[in-house]
């Protein structure tokens, strides 16, 4: 249901407001390049930092200017069960053609308890539902057998896997098959991902570079792994530029730089250092995209 590169896009502010224009700017620019799904509040998109109506209204604006022509995974995960379920409720209200949902985060439950999470949602809100697995974020690791067991449920069609554990991910694919798709959340891993039988991206490095982001997935889908292999080398130093400091701030000084929104995060997120804007603007520079 969902593959390709997709987009974890930025929530750009104005004066610590969402800034509409600009949002709508990246979106056509992401559906232009070639982008395939756009993600909103994301954990690139600040989620955490995001009041409800900011969050709803982020998702709802997102839709209305994709208005059908790609779809839109609305980041609705939270550490709390009910509250995921409200979010994601609230999501398909709103529109969306999914959800991404970060597996519950600083609780450190245990695998049973992950699973009767993602059940409760799967069977709360009848939407298309992207499991999220990031244990450097959340302190916990959504292990394969666990996923296995999420997978017989209708409403979960994907996994967003960034453990940078390759070894898991062909696990997870070895226990799952096609009950599941599984996606790269760490650009430096969807090369071989996508070889291990992976189906694309839910990306950072997209935000800056999505013609080469969503080529290189669209390379890997059509079996041209020559092409894959030279992206994903060209793609490298930006993709290690993008997590110089902690995700956003690298992605969103690297949009400014390039124009496209406001130098702005929230607190207790906060602009980058002199020294590594410098090492970040040469790497863009490098690119071609300054």
């Amino acid at each position: 249901m969902f593959q390709g590169s997709m987009v974890a896009v930025v929530t750009p502010f104005k004066n610590n407001k969402l800034d509409e224009k600009a949002l709508t700017d990246l979106i056509e620019w992401h559906i232009a390049e070639g982008t395939d799904a756009i993600i909103p509040c994301g954990t690139t998109g600040e989620s955490a930092t995001l009041e409800y109506e900011e969050h709803y209204r982020t998702i709802e604006h997102t839709v209305q200017v994709v208005n059908g022509r790609i779809p839109v995974i609305a980041g609705t995960g939270a550490n709390s069960t009910s509250e995921t379920i409200m979010m994601t409720g609230k999501a398909k209200e709103i529109g969306a053609d999914g959800v991404l949902l970060v597996a519950p985060y600083y609780n450190k439950p245990t695998q049973e308890g992950i699973y009767r999470h993602y059940k409760a949602v799967a069977e709360a809100v009848d939407i298309p539902q992207v499991l999220y697995n990031v244990p450097g974020r959340t302190a916990v690791n959504m292990l394969p057998k666990t996923v296995q067991r999420l997978a017989e449920l209708k409403n979960i069609v994907a996994i967003k896997e960034a453990t940078g554990s390759m070894a898991q991910v062909s696990e997870v694919i070895r226990l799952c098959g096609d009950k599941i798709t599984v996606l790269s959340g760490d650009d430096f891993t969807t090369f071989s991902l996508m070889l291990l039988g992976g189906k694309g991206a839910i990306s950072v490095t997209a935000n800056v570079a999505p013609g080469d982001a969503s080529a290189m997935c669209r390379a890997l889908l059509d079996g041209n792994i020559d092409k894959a292999r030279e992206l994903h080398y060209k793609l490298e130093p930006l993709n290690k530029g993008m997590f110089i400091e902690t995700n956003p701030i690298s992605v969103k000084t690297a949009l400014s730089l390039m124009g496209k929104i406001q130098e702005e995060m929230r607190l207790p997120l906060c602009p980058m250092s002199s020294e590594h804007k410098a090492e970040l603007a040469n790497i863009l520079k490098n690119y071609g995209l300054i």
